[in-house]
């Protein structure tokens, strides 16, 4: 949730979707090289990645609609491609990267769930450290304590959408990537009263959960390294 233009968000532990978080409404996408560095994030999701409805094969190709639809569609994948292009350059390994991206996101609903704050920082930006932390408060008026878990290997983990910030105009070296990802996995959730009695839930069921996370990464700045900048709801 580290975006200053993020609707409003589900609590990100799997299947448990009933508490939200109000957020400011995206405003107009930025232009490349507009966007000032904010301890060392963007401070937005550039472009953030929205699902689109199938349409009719005939109203594809036989209207106007559809080719602006077509259009559309062509040159997000082009700045995907491209923004690849320039990871690859950095080192990029999708598998790698996959890997790390599973692993932070286990360990951020993981310490969601323990209510653990501090250990957050690392692995979120700045606005979305702020957002988690007054998730974990609501949560926690609510739900005092949580169980979750991740059953692995998850299902699948796929690329959504790959997008470059510029962040200035005289230096076109200095960006920033954030990579869409969506995350299909079975968790286990149960979640307790203050006296421990189980109010939602059941840890011994499996549920199929849909997440699609948004991930960052500065390529200037030295030893810099994946963050979570947003969530999308779905």
């Amino acid at each position: 949730m580290e975006f200053q233009l993020m609707t409003q968000e589900p609590i990100s532990y799997g299947y448990m979707r009933s508490v939200t978080t109000q957020a400011k409404a995206p405003g107009q996408a930025r232009k490349m090289g507009a966007v000032k560095v904010s301890m060392l994030s963007p401070g937005i999701i550039y472009e953030p990645y929205a699902p689109r409805e199938k349409i009719p094969f005939w109203k594809r190709y036989f209207t106007r609609n559809g080719w602006k639809r077509i259009k559309e569609e062509l040159t997000s994948e082009l700045k995907s491609a491209y923004a690849i292009a320039k990871l690859r350059k950095a080192g990029y390994s999708k598998q790698k990267f996959y890997t790390e991206a599973v692993s932070i996101y286990k360990e951020i609903n993981t310490q969601m769930a323990n209510g653990g704050k501090a250990t957050l920082r690392k692995s979120v930006t700045e606005h979305m450290y702020s957002a988690l932390k007054n998730e974990i408060k609501q949560r926690e008026s609510v739900w005092p304590t949580v169980y979750w878990e991740l059953i692995e290997p998850i299902v699948k983990v796929r690329t959504l959408r790959a997008r470059l910030i510029g962040v200035d105009r005289n230096d076109l070296s200095k960006v920033f990537i954030q990579l869409t990802l969506e995350f299909l996995s079975k968790q286990k959730f149960e979640a307790y009263d203050g006296k421990g009695a189980v109010v939602s839930g059941d840890k011994n069921k499996e549920v199929l959960v849909r997440d699609i996370w948004v991930f960052e990464k500065s390529l200037f700045h030295p030893g810099a390294y994946w963050r979570l900048c947003g969530r999308i709801k779905v």
